[in-house]
C-alpha cells in the first residue's frame, strides 16, 4: 500500500465530526445535512457591519452555493454581457414557458482565499450564447461543485461537467447533450462524489438518466436512463450498516441504486416537482417532496435492507421498510434537516415545523417565522443549539432548537438570496446576489 492510499483508508475511517471543522466539500456539507459542529467562534448574530470578516464582490450571477477545503472557498458563476435586472423572489404560479437569452454568457470557476477572501484564480469554463432557457429563479449556475480534496469538479448540468486541480486547471472535460426542461425552467442537480465516481442525475423532458464517470479521466462507466420528467434534487450516497445505496428522488419515485446502476428499490407516488435533496441521520434515510399546489407532498423515513416497491398501502404511514411518513409534510425547494434528535422542516411560505426523527410524533405543527418575510429558498442549517432560517430578501432568522418554537433573533444584510450556505473553521460563508460574505466572530 503506497502513502496516498494509506492516508486515503486514514481518512475513510475518520468519523464524519472529524472533517466537519476544516471542509464543507458538497452541498449541504458533510453528509448532505446542513449541520455544522458546535463551535463558539460562529457567529448567532451579524449584519452588514457586524461580525463579516470580509466581503467581496462576485461577478456575474448563480445560486450555486460556495464549498470549502481548508484555505479554498470554490463558487461557480456566469457572466452575461447583458443586464441582468433584479432577482426575482416568491411563489412562481402557471405554466409560463421561458425562452433562451440572446447575449454572451461566460461560465465561470473561481477560487476565494478564506482568510481575507482573495481571489486564488478565475477559470473560464465555456463562452457562448446559453441555448437553453432558465426559470427567473434559477441561474446558469446554480449547480453546486464538489471536491476531494485533490480536484474539483464544476458541473452544470446542460452544458457540461469539468474537472480541475486545485490551482485551477483544467484536467478533463465532458460535454453533455441539449435537453428540454420542463417549461425551460433549467437544470440545478449538483453532482457526488463516491470512492473514484462522480455521479450525476439530469431528469429532463427526453430522456433522464444518471451516469456514474471515473473521477480522474471522466470515462463514462454506466448510465441508467430513468422514467422522470424534469426534477432539480441532489443524489445522495447513503452508506449504511448493509451496504453503500445512490439515492435520487424524482416526481414519479425515489429510487435507490447499488455502485453499478442495478435497481435495489423505489417509493412511488412523489410530489409535482421535486427539489429537496435526501440525507440519512442515525441509521434512517430521509426523503421528501412537497408542491405547494399538490396534495401529495410526503416525508418518508427509510431503514437499510429494502428491496423492490416500498410504497405503503393506502392508508398505511409505515410497513417493514418505511418507518414513518407523513402524506403532507413535505418542503417544495428547502431540504429538510436534523438537528438534535429533531427533523425540521422548513416552508418556502416562511413556516418551520418540528417532528421527532425516530418516530414522526410532531414536536410542533406549522409555525410562521414572519408575517412579512418573502420566500424561503436557501436550505436551514443548524449549529450552537440554534436553527438558521434565511429567507430571499438576505435575513436570517435564528430559531431555538428543542421541543419550543422561539425566534432568539433576524440577522439583515440587505441583499437577495436564494443560495444555502458552507460553514467551516468558525465561519459562515454566504452568497449573496452580488456578494460573498465571511461571517464570524469578529472578536
Amino acid at each position: 500500500m503506497n502513502r496516498r492510499e494509506l492516508l486515503s483508508g486514514l481518512i475513510a475511517c475518520l468519523p464524519a465530526r472529524a472533517l466537519l471543522a476544516d471542509n464543507w466539500p458538497q452541498f449541504r456539507g458533510p453528509g448532505a445535512r446542513g449541520i455544522a459542529n458546535d463551535d463558539p467562534r460562529l457567529p448567532s448574530t451579524w449584519s452588514n457591519k457586524e461580525n463579516i470578516l470580509w466581503r467581496i464582490d462576485i461577478p456575474g450571477r448563480g445560486w450555486s452555493s460556495p464549498i470549502i477545503w481548508k484555505d479554498q472557498i470554490f463558487l461557480q458563476s456566469t457572466i452575461s454581457t447583458a443586464d441582468e435586472g433584479p432577482q426575482r423572489k416568491g411563489m412562481f404560479g402557471g405554466r409560463q414557458q421561458y425562452f433562451p437569452p440572446t447575449d454572451e454568457h461566460r461560465w465561470m470557476l473561481y477560487c476565494f482565499d478564506f482568510k481575507n477572501g482573495r481571489t486564488r484564480w478565475a477559470t473560464e469554463l465555456s463562452k457562448g450564447i446559453p441555448k437553453v432557457s432558465r426559470h427567473p429563479k434559477n441561474s446558469f449556475a446554480s449547480e453546486t461543485p464538489v471536491t476531494d480534496g485533490e480536484r474539483v469538479y464544476a458541473h452544470f448540468g446542460d452544458l457540461g461537467t469539468y474537472c480541475l486541480n486545485m490551482s485551477g486547471k483544467i484536467l478533463w472535460s465532458k460535454e453533455w447533450p441539449l435537453l428540454e426542461t420542463r417549461y425551460g425552467y433549467g437544470t440545478g442537480s449538483s453532482p457526488v462524489l463516491h470512492e473514484g465516481r462522480l455521479y450525476i442525475v439530469n431528469d429532463n423532458e427526453k430522456q433522464s438518466y444518471i451516469v456514474a464517470l471515473d473521477k480522474l479521466t471522466g470515462r463514462e462507466i454506466w448510465r441508467v436512463n430513468r422514467d422522470e420528467p424534469t426534477t432539480w434534487s441532489t443524489p445522495y450516497i447513503w452508506r449504511n450498516e448493509q451496504r453503500t445505496e445512490i439515492v435520487t428522488v424524482g416526481t414519479k419515485k425515489v429510487r435507490s441504486y447499488d455502485l453499478k446502476g442495478n435497481l435495489l428499490w423505489e417509493i412511488s407516488g412523489m410530489s409535482l416537482l421535486a427539489i429537496p435533496s435526501p440525507f440519512s441521520y442515525d441509521g434512517l434515510l430521509y426523503v421528501a417532496t412537497g408542491y405547494p399546489s399538490d396534495k401529495k407532498r410526503p416525508v418518508y423515513a427509510v431503514r437499510p435492507g429494502a428491496g423492490g416497491d416500498i410504497t405503503p398501502e393506502n392508508g398505511q404511514s409505515s410497513n417493514q421498510y418505511i418507518v414513518w411518513s407523513l402524506s403532507q409534510g413535505g418542503p417544495y425547494v428547502p431540504s429538510s434537516m436534523i438537528y438534535g434528535s429533531f427533523y425540521y422542516t422548513l416552508f418556502d411560505e416562511g413556516f418551520l415545523t418540528c417532528h421527532d426523527a425516530k418516530t414522526g410524533k410532531e414536536i410542533y405543527g406549522k409555525q410562521r417565522i414572519d408575517p412579512s418575510s418573502t420566500g424561503f429558498t436557501s436550505s436551514p442549517w443548524a449549529y450552537n443549539n440554534r436553527i438558521f432560517c434565511l429567507n430571499e430578501d438576505g435575513d436570517t432568522f435564528v430559531v431555538q432548537a428543542g421541543q419550543e418554537f422561539k425566534i432568539l433573533g433576524k440577522n439583515s444584510l440587505d441583499d437577495s438570496c436564494l443560495s444555502s450556505p458552507a460553514i467551516a473553521n468558525g465561519s459562515l460563508i454566504l452568497r449573496t446576489l452580488s456578494h460573498l460574505y465571511r461571517i464570524g466572530r469578529s472578536s
